[in-house]
């Protein structure tokens, strides 16, 4: 496979050689420029270096050994800078300033405040620059498929809602700790630790700082054995049943309902049989 640059990202480069205002390294179709102020203090010429790669102030692809608080296609909680006419500029971690078009604001962006924002590689520029409209970018996956009741999650919280707190979860769902639920110090853009507490129709998650426990895979246990009930005994359901089948008649994950089974098989109230599950 050929070497290619990646702007936006970390690369291994070869240094090439020396001059007084820095390094040259190898980028494979060019030489790129590490500016003497992030020179290593020892090296080699010939020696492998790890560079993020970017474009200055005036539009040239150079490196740096500063590392920024995101690469692209990573979330971050970001401060901005400054506001002008063309968009907002986030602090970063680098000399040049993370550009947020007006275009990709979720809300008028103001100076000091932070972000959740999502940094990407405009295509058409070819230049960094991130999006506040971070929904846009979440990966499409099935959330009953991916999440359960009870899970420990990750969560970065970003967002204070009449509601609660938004949180980002697992970087690919929106979730929600409620007010009500908070009893402890949140820090805004710091990840933590949650527990799914719910998961919506709308395709976001309840979030829970302390653990859901086993109260809930109880009641999980409980509303089958009653739907058993209900249906004469027997449900055209089984482990290979698609998660939407399975949420539709019973209004639980896949991952739910195959632990429910679980414990009722365990505790001989249930057998399992290849397209259905039946009351003992």
């Amino acid at each position: 496979m050929e070497n290619k640059l990646k702007i936006g990202e970390y690369n291994r480069l070869r240094i090439i050689k020396e001059v007084p205002f820095g390094l040259y390294l190898d980028g494979y179709e060019d030489e790129i420029l590490l500016p003497l102020q992030y020179v290593p203090e020892s090296y080699e010429i010939d020696e492998i270096i790890e560079v993020f790669i970017y474009r200055d102030s005036e539009d040239r692809i150079i490196a740096t050994t500063l590392r920024p608080k995101a690469t692209i296609n990573q979330f971050a909680y970001l401060e901005v800078h400054s506001v002008t006419p063309l968009g907002v500029f986030l602090e970063w971690g680098l000399a040049k300033h993370l550009f947020v078009p007006f275009s990709q604001q979720f809300q008028k962006m103001t100076v000091g405040r932070s972000y959740l924002v999502y940094v990407y590689l405009d295509l058409q520029t070819d230049r960094i620059v991130a999006s506040a409209r971070i929904e846009n970018f979440l990966p499409v996956s099935d959330i009953h498929e991916e999440f359960t009741i009870g899970d420990k999650v990750d969560a970065i919280p970003f967002e204070h809602t009449d509601l609660g707190i938004k949180c980002l979860v697992n970087n690919c769902k929106i979730g929600v700790l409620f007010k009500n639920q908070v009893f402890t110090k949140v820090i805004m853009g710091e990840s933590m630790p949650v527990y799914v507490y719910n998961i919506r129709p709308d395709d976001k998650l309840d979030l829970r700082i302390e653990p859901v426990g086993l109260v809930r895979m109880d009641s999980q246990m409980t509303k089958l054995l009653a739907l058993l009930k209900a249906n004469n005994g027997v449900l055209m359901l089984h482990d290979k049943s698609p998660a939407e089948l399975i949420y539709d008649q019973l209004g639980m994950s896949k991952k739910d309902f195959k632990k429910a089974v679980g414990g009722l098989y365990k505790s001989k109230q249930l057998a399992i049989h290849h397209d259905c599950i039946s009351l003992l």
